[in-house]
């Protein structure tokens, strides 16, 4: 799992039957506390959290949780938004994100 913020949407006319009433979005990994962001955006798909550009999010990457999430066992998803992060607490800091 990991923090990060929702840089973009995905939109797509045609897709796998595995994805249809899933939002796409795309999600960028955050650091916690400085809220510096790392390497490339990543798509991820999200059921009943109502992400969207912006928002802070704790993102589960691994295809047999994100499926079992979703209860979709043949589904072409490895990563999905697990919820939206309103604060984060480490070391003493406290950053809020609403």
């Amino acid at each position: 799992m990991f923090i990060g913020k929702v840089t973009g949407v995905l939109w797509a006319t045609q897709k796998s039957p595995g994805l249809e009433g899933l939002k796409m979005l795309l999600v960028q990994k955050m650091h916690g506390i400085s809220g510096k962001l790392s390497g490339k955006p990543v798509m991820a798909v999200a059921d009943k959290i109502d992400a969207g550009i912006g928002d802070i999010v704790l993102v589960m990457d691994e295809g047999g949780s994100a499926r079992s999430i979703l209860n979709r066992d043949n589904a072409p998803i490895r990563t999905i938004i697990a919820g939206i992060i309103d604060q984060v607490s480490m070391n003493g800091e406290k950053i809020k994100y609403y």
